[in-house]
């Protein structure tokens, strides 16, 4: 019974982790929704991209393969917490 009750818990919460604990507002749309960069899987939709897989990267390196894959970003965050304009100065320094 304490088994079903997790469950339950589980999924009732599910939506709440639908926002990830990377998200990112491109400069451009990105050519393609959904993609791989370094380690993250990547969704995009209208104006902003989401990844929900956890990964042991700092968040300055998967924003930084981000910003490889669709250029310059807007905002970045990780876990909730936006990157600082001179972190996401430096990041948007790898744009191609």
């Amino acid at each position: 019974m304490f088994r079903a009750a997790l469950l339950s818990i589980a999924f009732l919460s599910a939506p709440a982790l639908a926002a990830g604990p990377f998200q990112a507002e491109p400069q451009a749309r990105p050519a393609q929704e959904r993609f791989v960069a370094r380690d993250s899987i990547w969704r995009c939709g209208e104006g902003n991209c989401v990844s929900t897989n956890p990964t042991s990267t700092r968040p300055a390196i998967v924003c930084s393969a981000l910003v490889r894959q669709v250029g310059a970003l807007r905002s970045f965050s990780s876990d909730g917490r936006a990157f600082a304009t001179e972190a996401l100065e430096n990041c948007n320094r790898t744009a191609r």
